[in-house]
C-alpha cells in the first residue's frame, strides 16, 4: 500500500467523479477515506469540505481532494484553514505546478467541467509531484496572515 494518506470530499456535483477516483485512488494503493457527500443528493459543500480541511490541516492526512462543480466554492471554503493551500486544479500543468510551485496540500477540481480521465491524470500529477522548494519556500513562507 502507498503511504500516503488521501482525504476526499464532494458535494453533490461532485459524487460522481468522486466516486471514481476514489477507486482509481485505491487501485493506484493510496490510502484513502471519504469525507462525504455519501451520495448525489443536493448539499452544501462547507458541511463537507470543513472537516476534510481540518483533518489536513492537523496532519491527519497527507494532501486532499475536493470537488465541486466549478471548483471554486469548496476551493474557498477549504482554504480559510490554516495550513491548507488548496488550487483550483482544471488540467495536468495546474496541478502539477501547484505542487511544485505553491506547495498546494488540497487538489480542488470542477466536476462539471473535467471528464474523468482529465481528473484522474490531475489527481495523479498532484500526488506525484514534489515541492521544488528555494525561491518558493520563501513565497509560501508568507501566505499565512500576519497582521502588518
Amino acid at each position: 500500500m502507498n503511504k500516503l494518506k488521501i482525504a476526499i470530499v464532494s458535494d453533490h456535483a461532485g459524487f460522481y467523479l468522486k466516486q471514481k477516483l476514489i477507486d482509481f485512488l485505491i487501485s493506484e494503493k493510496y490510502n484513502v477515506k471519504d469525507f462525504g457527500c455519501p451520495t448525489a443528493d443536493v448539499v452544501d459543500y462547507p458541511d463537507y469540505g470543513h472537516p476534510m480541511a481540518n483533518a489536513v490541516s492537523k496532519g491527519d492526512f497527507d494532501l486532499g481532494i475536493s470537488i465541486c462543480g466549478t471548483g471554486n466554492g469548496i476551493n474557498m471554503t477549504v482554504n480559510k484553514h490554516p495550513g491548507i493551500r488548496s488550487a483550483l486544479c482544471w488540467n495536468e500543468e495546474i496541478s502539477r505546478l501547484a505542487r511544485a510551485h505553491n506547495d498546494a496540500n488540497i487538489c480542488a477540481l470542477p466536476g462539471r467541467f473535467i471528464n474523468e480521465a482529465e481528473a484522474f491524470l490531475i489527481v495523479k500529477t498532484f500526488l506525484t509531484t514534489s515541492f521544488e522548494g528555494g525561491r518558493h519556500k520563501r513565497r509560501i513562507d508568507k501566505i499565512p496572515l500576519k497582521m502588518y
